[in-house]
């Protein structure tokens, strides 16, 4: 076994990244589909994050990656520290290298941020490095909206031109919350959303992470250069909307009568190291931003 530090880099060695990928895919399925789908959109897992491996000969053991997440979180712009790729191969658990890595990454973080966040099915596992489970929420709203304008499209990822617009848009958004929002990042929003349809409004020159399921719109995110009010892209939606799930908070919507409640995107938990001023706030981090 390597006695060598852990930090890795992709640009120095050009075979890490595909000897990362077999550990990865062996421990989270699809994930390597996911991430070359961001790829060629131009945001590459390789270029945003820095990866601590431990191999055995030439086999990658164990993975932790770092990558940097430009927030605001209540008003205040901070560049945040995101855990992500976790795991171990089977056959190799339970032998105390994810500790040794982790150890690394901690020390490696510690000079660097002051928060740390990542999310997981396993929060147990990160309790012992200081991170802290937070809790999250959903919004509800109840309304009755018809749509006046058939005011929206799918991206094509095919057609250059969408690509474009969807690098300009999340290089100039703004917060989507001045509680918890994310401002020019790519890499985890290309990874966790550019596989899934992305919505473009033109007239708002916006782009909507959402799902319409029967007369539920489910909104996830919104990259835009200026947010509006929630009954401008309701009226965009030509089809009948009676409940809106919002899944990050609205301060920022305009929105009354909206019900809170404790939630859990895809099962994960929100664990947070370090500052977070938003812990006693109710809000979510957007799907989009979950490393």
């Amino acid at each position: 076994m390597s006695c060598d530090r852990f930090q890795k880099s992709f640009s120095a060695d050009s075979t890490l990244s595909s000897k990362l990928f077999d550990l990865v895919e062996d421990t989270f399925p699809g994930l390597t589909s996911l991430a070359e789908r961001a790829r060629e959109l131009g945001a590459s897992w390789e270029d945003a994050s820095t990866p601590f491996i431990l191999f055995d000969d030439d086999v990658a053991i164990t993975h932790i990656g770092v990558l940097e997440i430009p927030m605001y979180i209540m008003g205040e712009k901070v560049i945040v520290g995101g855990v992500h790729g976790v795991c171990t191969r089977e056959g190799f658990r339970r032998k105390g290298y994810y500790r040794q890595v982790m150890n690394e990454v901690m020390e490696y973080c510690d000079q660097r941020y002051e928060t740390l966040v990542l999310t997981t099915l396993e929060p147990e596992y990160y309790l012992p490095f200081g991170f802290r489970a937070v809790p999250e929420h959903s919004f509800k709203l109840k309304c009755h909206s018809t749509g006046s304008i058939n005011g929206l499209r799918t991206l094509d990822f095919a057609d250059v031109k969408d690509i474009a617009l969807l690098h300009r848009l999340l290089e100039t958004r703004v917060p989507v919350s001045n509680i918890v929002g994310v401002v020019n990042e790519k890499a985890v929003f290309c990874v966790d959303e550019g596989s899934r349809p992305l919505h473009y409004f033109p007239d708002l020159d916006a782009i909507a992470c959402m799902e319409i399921e029967d007369t539920t719109l489910h909104l996830y995110d919104l990259v835009t250069t200026q947010m509006y009010p929630l009954p401008k892209i309701l009226d965009r939606i030509p089809q009948l909307i009676e409940e809106v799930v919002i899944y990050f908070s609205p301060d920022l919507l305009n929105v009354e009568d909206v019900q809170a409640f404790i939630y859990e995107i895809e099962e994960t938990k929100l664990m947070v190291r370090g500052k977070f001023a938003a812990e006693k706030e109710k809000f979510t981090l957007p799907r989009s931003a979950r490393c």
